[in-house]
This record gives structure tokens, C-alpha cells and sequence, in this order.
């Protein structure tokens, strides 16, 4: 028996122990890694260093090569095709020793032997012209591309090897940190007509044989390298822009005699080029702060566009600190300008433009022009530059330093819509406002679009604001609910490399401003964001920016963790919806609930202790709005007591915007942090208390947090009338 007796608690001593175990098992089953959505990102950004520090800015050791061109460009009218010739000056700042350089032939990518073509998934069309036709399939070789003629150092050619749009320069010698190399390459190529073949600049032809050209990515460039990226070589497929060192310029340009040129820089040889009349009108407009000074007028222009100059002349440009260079150049060009005060410096703002452009252009390039500079210099840096270009082109919208090439073209008889002067007041500010993001604010574009193109479409919003609030009134933040309410199976995050994103525009451009304008407007409000915004633009005046360094540098000068919102808005395609899930109206009384009465039994001595209460019950026939009378000392009493429930269906944490509308017709906001989602990140409740009775209850009234679904945001949800007033309302704060 004693046998059996061990046997039998033996074995009960194992299925218990191995049911022990399994609920063991389970529990560690169960087990799961931080989710919330308010940890941190240290766990994605990169590990900060001496380079690029923890509270982003440039550390001690920051570094960045530097490059100096000396380029001598012919632009050869009668076959569209640039001759050049440059000399290259290469420091290597870095610590590393460097056995080749990478050199950028954005002009390869529409070469006939270009890969650009081979990764587009394209099916057949059931109509097409016959000029896409022969250039789709029957292989017509146009000629373009780089032409590289020599590649030497010293007189001795230099080993190269070219991979489509990327050149490596083989070095004869590794180059030691601290050193420079100097070498020369001299390249031609046809140039491209933009509305026939495409392309990020080239020219427009015009019926009477005139061209207007706009020209950049004309020559081969040094890619950046730098302790991130090592070498910045990733090809460039036509869309993801790119990646520049800074350096000094000095550029002759030679075209036809009877051609009007500005370039980046600033024009060395004024007597060689412009007569004593335009010397003048130019002196002119550096004293004109209201009014631009015409130093070619469209009569002029008109007259000398119908001739053909058979000599030529040599325009002379040198730039100091800037990241690239790009020209233009016609005959068909009126050209005005202006000077804008930028904290008592004086910068000129230009505009050149055929009569096309008219009377559009002349009515607002250079005053756009001038409020891009004063804009952007408030909430970022004084803007350095000695001045700012807008060129008209038909289909065009690019930025370089100092000069960028934008659309916009009134009807054949003058006449515009309102449609048209936006887009044409859009495009100038957007692209003069690249300037700053990223000529100056120097960010990767290969990699990360957003940090140029996102942060400019942000400020671009405030310019167009200052410039005509009728005609941009707008609300980013509801404008971007119809994207991110997509086929998430068509949505990136903006955490994304550009060239694989199917909805570039909404990814790298809107959607990274509309985050951006909650941010400033109701996360941080104006003043903390401008502070922190601006410190991250002063920081990283001249040097290269990572994303990491931005998120830093906004919470580092705020003291406010954002870690959330980066989280939610740039790496994830997450939305925002917030609602009413409940609402319960509660009373004063003086009897306590059975739940209570429960309580104070079992907990006698606790309760004692408390002394006198009132009690707050959910039963209306037992409210007695009389039960703290005793204790007002004259104050109102709050007898409307709601119990509200707010649920987030949407996976994006932002604040609760709550709107209270009163019996007497009364309206309070409240606004409750996004912290407040931070212990469950699906329901909060909150009580409201009032001496009257709420009406109804409205969730982010103003749009204000890109809420995707405003059906839940009411209470009672028969009252939607307030939505449909409020759904092409335009905020212009």
C-alpha cells in the first residue's frame, strides 16, 4: 500500500508538475517586446558619434570633402550641343585614404545604351503618336549622353571606368586624408529638347526657331563622400535627385553674341556683355525694393529674337560655397529684377522669361521671388546668396543654387486662370525655396527625397501664405487624409528611398508638410517649433543633414520627445482616427451606489477616514443636484457631469481635440496631449463637468490631425451638419 501511495503521489507529482510546466510554456508564449508606441527611437536611428552627435548637431569631428571647378562651357546653337572643359580640385577632408573618386553623368541616363528604360514595366497602348512610336520601338539612337574626350591629371590620362551614370577615376596614388588631387575631364553632349525627349533641364524650341535654354546636370560631378554613406554612387533612374559637395565655381560661358545669361554666381564681366543701358537699369534695380527694374524690356527681346547672331560672347561667373551650377540662356529673353532686404543685406531677386511668359511674369516671378527669400530667411537663416533667379520654361519645375527653371504660361492671348497663376506662383516659391533645402541645408536627395523636397513643401505653405492667402488658403493636414486613407498596398512610409515609391509626390512632398504643419500648429505650437526648426537649419548650414540629425535636432532645442511622431508619421503608413465611442451623463447625489455601499463595508475604516462625501451616480432619479450646496462657499456648481470614452481605431497617436457646445450656444475647446494614449493605446475616457448641459461633442473640428474618417467624431452622431460646413473649409492660420 505505502508502494502505491508513492507511486500514486509520484505520478500526480509529474502531472502536475508537467501541467506547471505547460502553463510555464504558455506565459512564455505570451511574452512580447515593448510595442508602445511612445518608446524610443534609438532602436532605429543610427548610433550618434563624434561626427553627427546625439542631440543633432555636427560633432567635433564633423567633416565633409570640398570641390572646386574651373569650367570652360561652349553652347553651340546650330546643333544643340555643349562643349565643355573642367578642371577639377578635390580635398579630402575625411580621415580615410581614397583609392578612386565617383563621378556623377546624369546624362547618361537618356543615353541609347541607358538601363532607365529596362526597369519601367510598361504595357502597349491601344493608340500612340507616331513620334513615341519610333522612339519606344524602332531604336532611334538621338545621341545623347556624356562624350567623355579626356580624362587626365597633369597632361597624363587617367584610368576610368564607366557604369552607366556613374564614372570611377582610378587614382595613380591612394589620396591621404588632407590631400588634393587635380585633374581635368572634357566631355560633350546633345542636348535634349524638353518637351519632346524630357528631362530635368535642356531646352524649348519655339515655332520661329529660337530655343530657350535652361541648363544643369550639363557636366560631370563629384558624388559626395562622407562617414555615412561612404561613397554617395547610386545610379540615378531619372526621379531620386542627388547627392553634391560644396565648392567654388568659375565658369565661362560662351553662346551668341545676341543671348541674354544668368548662371549661378555672380557675373564677372558686366562690360563685356551688357550695354551701357542695361549696366544702368541693373544699378537701378539694386536700389528698387518695391518695384522690379526692367534691364531688358519684351520690345527689346521681341527685336532680337527675330535675328541670329553669328558671333559670340563669353559670360564670366564665379560662386563661392555652392553645391552645383546651372545656366540659362535665349535671346527671347525680357529680364527684370529687384532687390529684397534680408536683415540689411541686400539680395537681388530676377526673373528672366520670353514674351510667352507675359504678362504673368512680369506681374509676379520677382516679387514671388523676393517674398521666397524673406520668408524662408524667418524661420530658417538670412539667405546667403547674392541672389535668386526664376526662369520661365514651359513644362519645367528644377532648383539649383541661385537659379531654378519653373512653368506657368498664360494663354496665347495673355488671359489666365486663377488655376494657372497658382501653379506658376507655387512652382516659383517651391523651387526658389530649395535654395535653402537642400543647397544650403545640403540633405541626401538620392536617399532620402523627403528631407528636401518635404521640409521645403512645408515652408513653401507659409510663403504662399504671406504672399496671396486667398488664393492658397489651405489645410495640409486635411488635404493629405485622401492618401493616407489609400490601398495601403500603394502607400511607402516616408522613411522610403525614393525610386521604388509608387506615390512619389504624396510620399516625399505632402504628406512629410502636412506632418510637419500639425507639428507646428498643434502638437508644438509656432514659437517652439520655428525655435527648434530654425536651430536644426543654422546647424546645418553648408554641411550634409541625415534624417537622424533633423529628428535630434527638433527635440533637442524643444524639450519635447517626438519619438512618437517620427515613429507613427515618417516610418509607418499609419492613419489618424479618433472618436467618440460613448457617452454617458452622470449626476450629483447624495446616496451612495450599491458599488459603493459595498466598498465602504468592506473597507469601514478607510472610508471613516474620507469623512463627508458626495457621490456622482449614472441613475437620473437618483440625482440631487443640491448635494454639494453645502460645500460651494458660493461657487457655481458643475451639476452636468459627462463621462466620455474616446477610442483610436487609427494606429497614428495625436492629440484629442475636443470641441463642447453649451445649451446657451457657447463653445469651449479642449485640447488633451498625445500622451494621454500612453497606457492604452485604443480607449481614454475623460469627464467634463458644466454648470449647463453639453449639447453636443465634436472631435478635431478644424481638421487639424489628418483625421482619415470623421463619421465617429460627434456626439450625438445624428449631428453631422457641423462636418459638412467644415469640409471645404480652408484654415489660414
Amino acid at each position: 500500500m505505502k508502494k502505491n501511495y508513492i507511486f500514486l503521489f509520484s505520478l500526480l507529482f509529474v502531472i502536475v508538475s508537467s501541467f506547471a510546466q505547460e502553463q510555464i510554456i504558455k506565459k512564455i508564449e505570451q511574452g512580447h517586446i515593448d510595442q508602445n508606441k511612445f518608446r524610443q527611437l534609438k532602436d532605429v536611428l543610427a548610433t550618434p558619434n563624434d561626427q553627427h552627435t546625439a542631440s543633432g548637431a555636427p560633432g567635433s569631428q564633423y567633416s565633409q570633402q570640398k570641390v572646386d571647378y574651373v569650367m570652360d562651357i561652349r553652347l553651340e546653337e546650330s546643333t544643340n550641343k555643349i562643349y565643355g572643359n573642367e578642371k577639377i580640385t578635390y580635398h579630402n577632408n575625411s580621415k580615410d585614404e581614397l583609392d578612386y573618386l565617383w563621378v556623377q553623368l546624369d546624362q547618361n541616363m537618356r543615353a541609347n545604351d541607358s538601363k532607365t528604360p529596362l526597369v519601367k514595366s510598361t504595357g502597349a497602348s491601344e493608340f500612340i503618336t507616331p513620334e513615341k512610336f519610333q522612339s519606344k520601338y524602332m531604336k532611334e539612337n538621338k545621341g545623347f549622353g556624356f562624350k567623355i574626350e579626356k580624362v587626365e591629371s597633369n597632361g597624363i590620362p587617367l584610368s576610368y571606368f564607366i557604369n552607366s551614370t556613374m564614372m570611377r577615376i582610378d587614382l595613380p596614388k591612394p589620396l591621404d586624408s588632407g590631400g588634393t588631387f587635380k585633374f581635368s575631364i572634357q566631355w560633350n553632349y546633345k542636348i535634349n529638347d524638353i518637351n519632346k525627349d524630357g528631362g530635368r533641364s535642356g531646352l524649348e524650341s519655339f515655332p520661329d526657331g529660337n530655343n530657350n535654354y535652361t541648363i544643369a546636370q550639363f557636366f560631370p560631378r563629384l558624388a559626395v563622400y562622407n562617414n555615412v554613406e561612404g561613397w554617395q554612387n547610386m545610379q540615378f533612374w531619372g526621379r531620386s535627385e542627388w547627392a553634391l559637395e560644396f565648392g567654388d565655381y568659375e565658369v565661362n560661358i560662351t553662346v551668341p553674341a545676341d543671348h541674354i545669361v544668368d548662371a549661378t554666381g555672380v557675373l564677372q564681366n558686366e562690360k563685356d556683355v551688357l550695354t551701357k543701358e542695361q549696366r544702368k537699369r541693373w544699378k537701378n534695380a539694386k536700389t528698387s525694393y518695391k518695384t522690379p527694374v526692367f534691364i531688358v524690356t519684351q520690345a527689346e527681346a521681341e527685336k532680337t529674337e527675330k535675328g541670329r547672331a553669328t558671333n559670340t560672347k563669353t559670360w564670366k561667373f564665379k560662386a563661392q560655397r555652392v553645391r552645383d551650377f546651372a545656366f540659362a540662356s535665349s535671346r527671347k529673353y525680357i529680364w527684370d529684377a529687384m532687390a529684397t532686404n534680408i536683415n540689411g543685406k541686400t539680395v537681388m531677386a530676377v526673373s528672366l522669361y520670353p514674351k510667352e511668359g507675359n504678362p504673368l511674369w512680369e506681374e509676379h516671378s520677382t516679387r514671388a521671388v523676393a517674398t521666397t527669400l524673406i520668408e524662408y530667411s524667418k524661420l530658417t537663416f538670412d539667405y546667403p546668396y547674392p541672389k535668386a533667379i526664376s526662369v520661365h520654361s514651359e513644362r519645367q519645375g528644377m532648383e539649383y543654387p541661385m537659379i531654378c527653371f519653373n512653368f506657368g504660361r498664360p494663354n496665347p492671348d495673355g488671359t489666365y486662370s486663377d488655376r494657372t497663376k497658382k501653379g506658376m506662383l507655387g512652382v516659383i516659391i517651391h523651387e526658389i525655396g530649395h535654395n535653402f533645402f537642400p543647397m544650403i541645408v545640403n540633405s541626401d536627395e538620392r536617399q532620402w527625397t523627403w528631407m528636401d523636397e518635404g521640409l521645403n513643401s512645408f515652408v513653401e505653405i507659409l510663403a504662399e501664405l504671406v504672399y496671396d492667402p486667398e488664393l492658397f488658403a489651405t489645410n495640409p493636414a486635411k488635404e493629405i487624409t485622401r492618401y493616407m486613407s489609400g490601398d495601403q498596398s500603394n502607400i511607402s512610409p516616408i522613411m522610403s528611398q525614393g525610386d521604388y515609391v509608387k506615390q512619389f509626390g504624396p510620399n516625399a512632398y505632402t504628406k512629410p508638410a502636412a506632418g510637419l504643419y500639425i507639428l507646428r500648429k498643434t502638437i508644438m505650437g509656432p514659437e517652439l517649433f520655428d525655435h527648434a526648426f530654425r536651430t536644426y537649419s543654422k546647424r546645418w548650414m553648408f554641411k550634409h543633414p541625415t534624417p537622424a540629425d533633423f529628428f535630434r535636432s527638433m527635440e533637442d532645442a524643444s524639450g519635447m520627445d517626438l519619438d512618437w511622431f517620427w515613429r507613427g508619421w515618417f516610418y509607418t503608413t499609419d492613419v489618424t482616427d479618433i472618436g467618440i465611442k460613448a457617452v454617458k451623463p452622470l449626476y450629483l447625489t447624495d446616496k451612495p451606489g450599491e458599488r459603493v455601499t459595498k466598498l465602504k463595508e468592506q473597507y469601514k475604516q478607510y472610508f471613516d477616514n474620507l469623512g463627508e462625501l458626495v457621490y456622482i451616480t449614472d441613475k437620473k432619479e437618483d440625482a440631487n443636484p443640491s448635494a454639494m450646496d453645502s460645500y460651494a462657499k458660493g461657487k457655481e456648481i458643475p451639476t452636468f457631469i459627462y463621462s466620455v470614452e474616446f477610442e483610436k481605431p487609427g494606429g497614428l497617436i495625436m492629440p484629442i481635440i475636443v470641441e463642447l457646445t453649451y445649451a446657451d450656444g457657447t463653445i469651449e475647446r479642449q485640447t488633451f496631449p498625445s500622451q494621454i494614449w500612453m497606457k492604452n493605446d485604443t480607449s481614454v475616457k475623460k469627464v467634463f463637468a458644466s454648470t449647463q448641459e453639453i449639447r453636443s461633442i465634436f472631435l478635431d473640428p478644424d481638421f487639424e490631425t489628418a483625421d482619415i474618417d470623421t463619421s465617429n467624431n460627434s456626439w450625438p452622431k445624428k449631428q453631422t451638419n457641423k462636418f459638412d460646413a467644415f469640409k471645404d473649409k480652408k484654415i489660414k492660420e
